[in-house]
This record gives structure tokens, sequence and C-alpha cells, in this order.
């Protein structure tokens, strides 16, 4: 209590004095400094100014301007680094790309010793890396020699086991190319291999920028990689402002793009990179909750909070900024959470006593005290407490900090303010944790904390983020994926599902799209652009019939639009001419626009979440029965296929029977796709689960009307995701006939709706969407580039052709688990033990 006292109103504890009594008499803490003598020496050695790492070799060109790298917590400049130009770029590139034609043709077994090697080297230099790292970020020493460089080592093991097993476990897959790798400056080195380790282990090679504030330890990771035997070229590191990380990302010869940054820098690189065809993995902000149930243990749990926000100060992506507790127990808990803030050290990185470091820098720090004044005005409550705290100003230190009696619309409850600030709310019912929980543009992490497992993997599976951890937080492994959902990004770093980013179908070549100029806000836009919706377009063909001799006219089958599990009227009440390879007019279906789009994106959602939560086994009865109804009616469709397209009777019976066949493919694929167990180091349970998307907006390719449609729907739906579809602009009648089929086969309404019409126009409205997961598109690559670049509004994961037509009768191209891929998003569920036995 004295304690707490005494760090409430001076901020730090005096010492009574030096003798053995006296430290008895005060229980105070006396510092245990790490010595950071070998690295200066490593830094001497290199006369405190380092270059680029090119080719296995430093590189230090002439004229560059200079950046200052220094230690956050005492303001020592540690080095002198130079700010890249284009020339730096193109060399280092250069350089990697010559290093992939040998690189990617490696034996596994050979790119496997070679990270093997790395991985050897990296323990023999663990405790320099570890003090590198505290000096180069200001967190604290125990945190990088017990988390950060454990995992870096764990990583270069981990990823030389899929070296090895390449050809086998990904034998459908081959490398992409060179990577270009992007890195923020809270976990410098960790968050490097996370990128470079997969990269290198798939065939790749890497050229890494690391963050403007925290250099040193990338630089020093290439020597070690060098002296480890890894061939020049392989990994390379050019150092330089935000801009400089552009130029690396937006460079013709870089194939991929991987990235873990700010939501908003993630934004800007999206549409950097739209439409050149490069892939690209996004580790984006969180605002992640951290749910106290009362059915837990509090002081379990106090102890997780303490670790979910004050960890690395908390500038961590995944930090557990929002404190959920159940009302019934949220003053005991607040109240404990309290008392132990008032033990908590904050001090010099080097000292293994402490409990928080310092921040990154000034700028740092600045947002954060604008965050909790903005708080302050508006009512909050503000707690600010701790053991000890420096008494020096040379460092950026900042307390930690609880802020109660906020408001869900508040600022610091809705955005990321990448510091040591926890915010807290109570709830009542486990359905209203749940809703605040989800209640965020964010998906990165959460924890969930109860003694009762069944309402803890349940609540795990129904908060929307990657990494949902049960009675624990911020735990992570090479062996299990770490990213996010909505505007926490896309993609995964660790484990199978991470080995994904850095490769790519094996009968596909890089994507260069020739692409002019998009207009981004009139793409798209105007309604019946393509075809004019108006009488006289066309032959009309005889549909009259004889009966009983007579000649009667055929009555009129109306096309309409399909959602909700209905046919539509279309809002605008305009129709366009389906016009059939002999010029006739086949049909009319409905032109669709932007209300259409609404009104289909809210049968969608309306139908997900049961859809979802469907039995695996009963997905599968029911797409088994749309290929039995299906088959009933081939001939009607192989007909129908022959008006569109005029291509022969064979070739149209072989592209229904082949969406027959496809669809038997995907039903088998309802129960066998589901997840897994990982293998990571944590005494408990690891589970991934594939969830489903979401709504998906799917924009079908004109070639193949009923393969191209199905091939890219049924896999959309086995996952358990709902979807708008467009069919084929010019062919779309095949896809309004299926809808019988989905009717026929107790498919539920809302899980497939079909909008027809300018294919553009409504891809735009799907595109634009804030509440769309996913867009796939397959149509020009003007539109490729227009939905890459328009996605980043809302980050939603994009599946585009870029123009470039596949062959949707070969199963290399129109099946298999790319599709898995665009249409799951894996989640891991973290679940420790140690009841029986702690370990």
């Amino acid at each position: 209590f004295y304690l707490a006292k005494m760090a409430a109103t001076t901020g730090s504890v005096k010492s009574s004095g030096d003798s053995v009594a006296d430290i008895f008499e005060s229980m105070d803490y006396g510092p245990a400094p790490e010595s950071p003598d070998v690295v200066r020496a490593w830094l001497d050695k290199h006369d405190r100014s380092f270059g680029h790492f090119i080719n296995g070799k430093w590189v230090k060109p002439e004229g560059r301007k200079t950046y200052q790298t220094k230690c956050p917590a005492t303001g020592e400049v540690l080095a002198t680094t130079i700010q890249g130009e284009d020339e730096d770029v193109e060399l280092a590139v250069g350089a990697a790309r010559k290093a992939f034609e040998s690189w990617s043709t490696l034996p596994c077994h050979v790119r496997a010793r070679y990270l093997y090697s790395i991985a050897r080297n990296v323990q023999k230099h663990q405790r320099i890396l570890t003090v590198m790292e505290s000096l180069d970020n200001g967190k604290p020493f125990r945190e990088s020699r017990d988390a950060d460089i454990p995992l870096v080592v764990r990583h270069f093991y981990h990823h030389a086991g899929w070296a090895q097993l390449m050809d086998t476990e990904m034998k459908d897959w081959k490398p992409i190319g060179v990577v270009g790798a992007i890195v923020p400056w809270n976990f410098p080195l960790m968050l490097l291999t996370w990128k470079v380790c997969p990269a290198l282990a798939m065939g790749n090679t890497v050229v890494l920028k690391p963050a403007t504030y925290t250099r040193m330890s990338a630089l020093m990771l290439a020597e070690i990689c060098a002296e480890a035997g890894l061939p020049p070229g392989v990994f390379n590191v050019v150092t330089g402002n935000g801009r400089f990380g552009s130029k690396l990302a937006c460079h013709p010869d870089v194939d991929k793009v991987g990235f873990t940054g700010s939501t908003e820098v993630g934004q800007l690189l999206r549409r950097a990179v739209a439409g050149t065809g490069k892939k690209l993995s996004l580790e984006l902000g969180g605002k992640s909750p951290i749910v106290v149930f009362d059915s837990a243990d509090l002081d379990s749990a106090v102890e997780g909070v303490v670790d979910a926000i004050w960890f690395n100060q908390g500038q961590v992506c995944s930090a557990g900024s929002r404190l959920l507790v159940q009302e019934s127990v949220f003053n005991t808990f607040i109240t404990k959470l309290k008392a132990r803030m008032s033990h908590l050290r904050v001090g010099d990185s080097l000292d293994k006593c402490i409990d928080m470091g310092a921040l990154v820098d000034q700028t740092q720090m600045k947002t954060i005290k604008e965050y909790v004044e903005d708080a302050r005005k508006e009512g909050a409550d503000i707690h600010q407490v701790m053991a000890s705290f420096p008494k020096h100003d040379k460092g950026f230190f900042y307390p930690p900090t609880l802020i109660t009696n906020v408001q869900t619309v508040s600022r610091v409850v809705r955005e990321e303010i990448f510091g040591p600030v926890l915010v807290a709310l109570p709830f009542r019912t486990a359905k209203e944790a749940i809703a605040l929980g989800n209640n965020t543009n964010y998906g990165l992490g959460a924890s969930v904390w109860t003694e009762s497992i069944p309402l803890g993997l349940e609540a795990a599976v129904s908060l929307k983020a990657g990494s949902v951890w049960v009675n624990c937080h911020n735990m992570f492994d090479a062996a299990a994926g770490f990213g996010g959902y909505k505007e926490s990004g896309y993609g995964r770093d660790g484990g199978k599902e991470g080995l994904y980013e850095y490769a790519k179908p094996a009968w596909q070549d890089r994507p260069r799209p020739v692409c002019g100029e998009v207009n981004y806000t009139t793409f798209g836009a105007k309604y019946g652009a393509t075809v004019q919706p108006i009488p006289g377009s066309g032959t009309v063909g005889d549909k009259s019939l004889t009966s009983d001799g007579t000649i009667i006219p055929g009555i009129d089958r109306t096309y309409k639009l399909y959602y909700g599990g209905g046919q539509k009227r279309p809002d605008g009440q305009y129709s366009r001419p389906v016009i059939g390879q002999e010029g006739r007019v086949l049909a009319l279906v409905g032109e669709a626009n932007r209300k259409d789009v609404r009104n289909a994106v809210e049968a969608a959602h309306k139908a997900a979440p049961g859809w979802g939560k469907r039995a695996a086994h009963n997905r599968a009865q029911i797409v088994y029965y749309m290929a039995e109804n299906l088959e009933v009616r081939r001939q009607e469709f192989c007909e129908q296929l022959q008006l569109m397209t005029g291509r022969r009777e064979e070739d149209c019976r072989r592209e229904v029977d082949l969406a027959v066949q496809r669809l038997f493919y995907w039903g088998a694929y309802c129960d066998k796709y589901g997840g897994t167990i990982q293998e990571t180091t944590l005494y408990g349970v690891t589970a991934k689960i594939h969830e489903p998307m979401g709504v998906v907006g799917i924009a079908c390719p004109e070639e193949y009307p009923l393969l191209g449609f199905v091939s890219l729907f049924a896999p959309a739906v086995v996952r358990g995701n709902a979807m708008i579809v467009v069919p084929s602009q010019k062919h779309p009648l095949s896809a309004l006939d299926f809808y019988q089929v989905f009717d026929t086969s107790d498919l539920p309404g809302g899980v497939v709706n079909i909008l027809t019409g300018d294919r553009d126009h409504i891809t735009k409205y799907l595109v634009e969407h804030q509440d769309i997961q996913a867009m796939w598109y397959f149509g020009s690559a003007e539109g490729s580039k227009f939905v890459e670049w328009t996605s980043a509004e809302n980050l939603k994961r994009t599946w585009v052709d870029y123009g470039i037509a596949r062959d949707w009768t070969d199963p290399l191209q129109g099946q298999g688990e790319e599709f898995l891929y665009h249409a799951t998003q894996a989640k891991n569920i973290w679940l420790p033990m140690g009841d029986i036995f702690a370990n």
C-alpha cells in the first residue's frame, strides 16, 4: 500500500538507504542491468556507420542522407544509417532477382540446410541480438530475451522443416519470385523473421526494409546470415524512410509485398500496387478485446491483462486494449487491477527488474498523451500508478494507464492507441460481450477468460479475430499463423497457412497485366453502359408452339434477379437483351443497380450466420443434391449453352458434365477442410479453424458461363460463405436457370444471390460496399485494378484475374487448394492446460 501510495503521488519510490536492513524495510528493487558492451563493440567495429546489406556485403553509396538511430530509453546515439534512394532499390532488387534463379531451383533439402544453419547461428549470437533489440527499440531486456529472440530461432527451425517438405506438402505450388518485406518498429527482429522465413523456405528471395526507428537488429541479422553461408542476394536489407519503402513495393521486379504496420499505411500500399499482379499480404492494426466473464479466475485474469496490454509498453498490434468485464464482477476486477498496477516498474530497457521500458519515439509518446487527454476531456476516469518511474527526462517513458467511465463511441475505445493505455467497459450477458467484442473495424486478436471451457470455446468461435486466446493472451508460435480479419488485414504469418502467402499455383505465371489508366470515380458508374436496356436490340426468336394442330404463342419466360431465395424485379425496372450467336434475342434479363446490390447484400448477411453454423454434412448433402438436379436437366442446360455461345453440342454437354463433377468435388470438401490441431510449443491445444470469409462478391468470367459460375460459387458455398454472384455478362442464362436448382436442392434463401446486368457496374457497388468481406473478380485488367484499388477502403480481401483467362476445364486451374485459400480465413484458438501437470 505504501509503495502504491508513493507511486501515485510522486511517480517513483525512493530507496531509504543502501543497507540490508533498509532494503528489507522498503522492499525496494535494486537495479539488475545487462551490459551493452558487446553490442557497442559490434557497433564500433563498423565505426557506428552502416549502409545497406546487398548481395552478401555492405554497400554504402556516396551522397546519401543519413539517419541517427538512438536508444529510446537514454537518448544515446547508437549508429548512423543511410537513407536509401531509387538506385539502391534497383541494386537490391537486381541482386535478389539474380539470386532467385539459382535459389528457387535448389533441392528442398539444400534450402532446409541453409535455414537450419541460420537458426544455429542466431542461437550462437542470441545474447547480443537480445541486447541490440532492447537498445534499439526500448523494450525490456527480459521480453527480448524470453520472447522475441527465442521466437526468431523457432521460426528459422520451423521453416527449415517446411523447406524440406515443400515438394510433398506444397507440391502444387511454386515460389513467387522476389519478395519486398516491410516491417514495423515494435518487434523489429521477430516480425522480420515472420516474413523472411516462409519466403526463403518456399524458394523466394527477399529485399527487406526495416522501420526507420529500428534498423540495427535487421542489419546485424543480415551479417549473421552471411556468416551462416546463405548465398549472396538471397536476403538483402536496405534502409530508408517510408517513401523508400513504397519505392521498394512498387518496383516492377518485386513479385510479392509482405507488410506489417499501421492500417493507414496498409491502405496506401494496397492502392499503390493495385493492378500490378503483385501478391500482397497485410498484417495491420488492432483493438483487441479482453473478455472477462464472472466465471473467470479473476486473479489469473488480472495477470493476463498485464501481459495483454503492458507487454512491450502496449506497442503491440494484438495488445488487449479493450477490457470487457462482466458487470457482476466489474468493480471487484478493476480494484484488483489497480492494485496490480501499483507494482509495475517502468525503467531502463536493460534493467532486468523492470516491467515496462521506453516508448520508441517522442512522436509516439505525444500521440498517446493526446488520446488520454481527449478521454479526460470527455469525462473519463484516468488511473495512472506504478511502483517506480525514471527520474531523468532522457527517455520516452509513459506510465501504465487505465481509463474507465467511457462510452463505446469514445475515441479511445474505437481507435488503436498503440501504447500502454487500457480502456474498460462492463457487459451483462455473453451475447452482449460478443457484440461489444466484435464492435470494431479491426479483428486481429482477442482473449476470453473463464473457467467454463464450453463458454470459452463458444466465445472464441464467435469473436471475429485471427487469434483468440482462452485464459491467456499474446501467445505466438511459428507453427500457428498470425493475422487478422477486417481492417487488421489479410494473410497469415506462421504455420502452413502462412506458406501460401509466399507461393503461387504451379501452373500460374506471374501476371503482368497491360492496363490503361483507370478513373476510380467513373469506372462502372454509368448504368447500362455496355448494352442499352431498350427494345429493338435484335430479332426475337420464334417461341411459338403447336397444340392440337394450332400454332399458339409460347408463354413468355421472365428472368428476374435472384436474392433472398426469391425472384425479384430489378429496382431500376430495366431489362437487357441476351443475344445469341445468331444475333437473336434469347431472353431479357434484369439490369441490376446499386439498390439491388444493397438488397442482395442484406439478404446474404441474413443468411450467412445460419449457413456458416450448419453441420458440414448437411452442406455436403445440399451440394450433392445440386449435382443430382443439374444432371436431371443436363440436356436443357446443354441446349441453352449452345444457343448462347454457338459452340458444338459435344462441347456444351462436356461443360455441363464438368459442372456436375465440380459440384461433387466441392461437396466432398464440405467436411474435410475444417482445420487442424497445430503443434505449437504451448502446453495445451492450439486449434486452427478455417472460418468462412463472410459475404463474398463474385464476378464470373465470360468464358464457360455454367462451369465458371459453378467453379466459383461452389467452394464459397461449401465453406460456409454467403455471396452475391454476377454471372457472365454476355451469357447469363445458365446461372439464372440454376436458381431453380438451388430452390429444389434445399439451399437456404440468401446463401447464393444472383444479380445480372453490366458486370463492372455491379462490381463497382459490390467492392465499394462496406459490409462485404471479399471480392472475386474475373474480368478485365482495368476492372481488376479498380477492384484492388477500391478494396483498400475497408481492406476486403480480393481475388482477381488481371484480364488473363484461365482454362476452367483444367482441374489444376478450375478447382483445388487455391479456391479453398480464398474461400476461408484461418483462426487459431489457444487453450492452455496445467491443472494436472504443470508442464
